[in-house]
């Protein structure tokens, strides 16, 4: 059994437990920790339905992403070896215009001079399925009059594609023209420029490294005008070698008293446009380099960003072989230009 606690002991520690200082928790403290509790259950709140959430959203992210992966177009094989073997290219699935309205269509502008082999240039771009360029627009001179008509104009050109069907079969890539030198690119460069530079167009220059051929094949084709060689008709460009031998016997006398500044004049006008243009997108090309080598027109391919295609033109080169063969006074010619800066132009074929 246990023993009784005496009275006088009782009543002592009831007295030294009222002598002791209980602590209390504040009210203030517990309004905090009821605000805590509260915040912690709605972040969790919050944290599951966005997990719950996360999981239908994500679904429809991945069917988007099939669905846009079905409409990829197919790849084009590429005819040329390169870094990369496939480019890809929308292929219409029907011959109606409107079925190429999705596709990026690139402007460009063929910038030359006359007798440079520009329009060999164009015959060989134009064998591309999606390339469509429409010759010298500004050879007429109504559409250079003004500023204002030369930027109507060219609106009108690079809306050709969207107006009519009348490009090619195949969806149009790049869409342009030729534009010489003296159709009034020269007379306005800043406004031109300007518009190069807003719509994007795409310049290509093709011109001549010698500017003694070229010479030579303007007073030829000048000649031609009112010889007529062919048949009674003039012609700038031949189809057979039959024709191209026809034109070649003709052999011109050069005037060697202006040659040095007739030379002198085809340069700088060919310095000036690539110094005027010289900010937009832009490739330059050699008539003489195109001739060594084919491949050049790759460059020219993937400049404008098109599908690689074998080009081909049914243009035949009228002269061929040294210059000596095509100048009358070939030996005037030597005299005048030996020991100037011209003097490299009597070295090199035609």
């Amino acid at each position: 059994m246990k023993s009784k606690v005496p009275l006088s002991q009782k009543i002592a520690a009831a007295k030294d437990l009222q002598n002791t200082h209980v602590l209390k928790c504040p009210k203030a403290l517990l309004g905090v920790l009821k605000v805590l509790t509260l915040v912690c259950a709605m972040v969790c709140g919050v944290y599951l339905c966005s997990t719950f959430l996360k999981q239908p959203h994500y679904q429809r992210k991945r069917d988007s992403f099939e669905s846009k992966a079905s409409e990829m177009p197919r790849c084009i094989n590429v005819v040329y070896k390169s870094s990369f073997t496939y480019l890809y290219y929308r292929k219409p699935e029907s011959f109606n215009r409107l079925d190429c309205s999705r596709n990026t269509i690139r402007f460009f502008v063929i910038v030359s001079m006359q007798r440079s082999g520009s329009g060999w240039f164009e015959s060989l771009m134009n064998s591309h399925a999606n390339v469509s360029s429409n010759g010298e627009i500004f050879g007429q001179i109504h559409r250079r009059q003004n500023i204002s008509m030369i930027i109507n104009t060219l609106d009108s050109v690079f809306n050709l594609d969207l107006v009519t069907s009348s490009s090619k079969n195949e969806c149009s890539a790049a869409i342009g023209f030729k534009w010489m030198l003296n159709q009034g690119l020269m007379d306005h460069p800043e406004e031109i420029l300007d518009y190069f530079i807003k719509r994007d167009v795409y310049i290509i220059f093709f011109l001549r490294r010698n500017m003694l051929s070229r010479l030579v094949s303007i007073i030829a084709n000048t000649f031609d005008k009112k010889a007529k060689l062919l048949n009674g008709v003039h012609v700038s460009h031949v189809h057979s070698q039959q024709e191209a031998l026809t034109l070649a016997r003709y052999k011109p006398t050069i005037d060697v008293t202006s040659l040095g500044s007739d030379l002198g004049k085809m340069e700088s006008t060919a310095t000036k446009a690539l110094e005027y243009y010289k900010s937009t997108r832009h490739i330059v090309v050699y008539y003489e380099d195109l001739i060594k080598n084919f491949n050049k027109l790759i460059q020219v391919e993937d400049f404008l960003k098109l599908p690689r295609m074998k080009l081909k033109s049914r243009q035949v080169k009228i002269h061929k072989g040294p210059l000596s063969e095509y100048i009358n006074n070939w030996d005037d010619v030597i005299k005048t230009l030996s020991g100037t800066p011209y003097e490299r132009y009597l070295v090199g074929d035609y």
